[in-house]
């Protein structure tokens, strides 16, 4: 697992659902997943393709949803399939806009797509070349999961391995 890939996006996660929340947020289990992903919830998946590629999953309970909706609204939001979609996919960009960000200013180019819901129980497996990294974070509203899967381009990978090494 390559750390550089990954701390971005668990920085970002932090930073949005701290922020957002206006409370702070603990980090209560980080795991490696090579199993198959089962979904927890509602996911958001966001992939990304370029110099680094993966994916990001945010997953989340209806009930957390609806609470982190009502939060950020500033009033008390229906529990809708609607809103707790939104919220999944309006989540998971905020996290993605600031991972970017960080990934930008170490030189990585690459494109992201916008999230769709992950509805099946499972899928997306982890690779030989791609392990999964899943965060349980506690919010006040509530359990969110992250889960991310990235890797180099094999041929990024390569330039990285054959690049000299500057003192």
């Amino acid at each position: 697992m390559r750390m550089e890939l990954i701390q971005p996006f668990i920085d970002a996660a932090d930073a949005v659902l701290s922020d957002s929340l206006q409370s702070p947020v603990r980090i209560a289990d980080l795991a490696m997943e090579e199993d198959t992903y089962r979904r927890k919830g509602v996911a958001a998946l966001i992939a990304i393709k370029g110099d680094i590629e993966g994916r990001i999953i945010l997953d989340l309970s209806p009930e957390v949803a609806v609470r982190i909706a009502t939060q950020l609204s500033g009033m008390e939001v229906q529990a809708t399939e609607q809103v707790v979609r939104e919220t999944a996919c309006e989540l998971a960009n905020m996290v993605i806009g600031n991972s970017v960000t960080l990934l930008n200013d170490q030189g990585f180019r690459f494109k992201v797509f916008p999230p769709e819901i992950h509805t099946s129980e499972e899928g997306l497996a982890s690779s030989v070349d791609t392990e999964a990294l899943v965060l349980r974070l506690e919010t006040p509203c509530g359990e969110v999961y992250l889960n991310i899967a990235m890797h180099y381009l094999r041929r990024r990978a390569r330039e990285r391995d054959t690049a000299p090494v500057v003192s």
